[in-house]
């Protein structure tokens, strides 16, 4: 049988090489493409793709809510994100949203499909080196960076150190401007963060934006 797969990146280029890739196999399929959050969770949902490959940084809503959208919507989709993101804080947010597999834009091209094959059977997949991230940040002593952050307090943190505004960041939740500043004030007291530029400081400390 042929997995039927989604890929979602916000480059058309970085698409073209990604489907080149997994279609040079016998068995694995580009049925869609998407450049963003909203078009991914419409083709998804009209589709029913049996792997969804998620880039993480896409135009206003990241790869990590519209993985947490697909979940919420269907509890058994198979969501493997792929980013140029090492750092693992978007490793573990991505697995807490229910990703079922990381795999760094980094990594070896092979391990694209070896990765889609796992995660269509249900295994989850890290590529090696976040896999080994992973292991090192959940010794005693090195908790995960934002841990105490739900997901959505997450994304609203991270759309806030991007410089969206409250207006903007209700509108692309589908969240009242009133419900967004109460994250903002969670956010601002979990993190200890007094100001805006004080969590702009942190999310830049992360690699969370540049």
């Amino acid at each position: 049988m042929m997995l039927r797969v989604l890929l979602v990146d916000d480059h058309a280029v970085v698409r073209e090489g990604y489907r080149r890739l997994l279609e040079r196999t016998s068995d694995i399929e580009v049925v869609a493409e998407a450049a963003n959050s909203e078009t991914a969770y419409r083709l998804f949902c009209d589709i029913a793709p049996d792997v969804v490959v998620m880039d993480i940084t896409l135009p206003g809503v990241s790869g990590v809510e519209t993985t947490r959208r697909i979940i919420a919507r269907e509890s058994s989709a198979r969501v493997l994100v792929f980013s140029v993101h090492e750092d693992i804080v978007f490793a573990s947010r991505a697995l807490q949203a229910g990703a079922r597999g990381y795999i760094t834009k980094s990594s070896a091209p092979e391990l694209m499909v070896e990765a889609v094959r796992a995660v269509a059977a249900g295994r989850p997949y890290l590529s090696h080196d976040i896999a080994q991230k992973l292991a090192t940040r959940r010794l005693p002593g090195k908790p995960l960076p934002f841990q105490d952050l739900s997901p959505r307090e997450f994304e609203v943190f991270r759309l806030l150190a991007e410089g969206k505004s409250i207006v903007d960041i209700a509108r692309m939740l589908s969240l009242s401007q009133k419900t967004i500043a109460n994250y903002q004030s969670l956010v601002k007291q979990k993190l200890e963060a007094d100001t805006s530029a004080q969590m702009v400081w942190i999310a830049l400390q992360h690699g969370l934006i540049e």
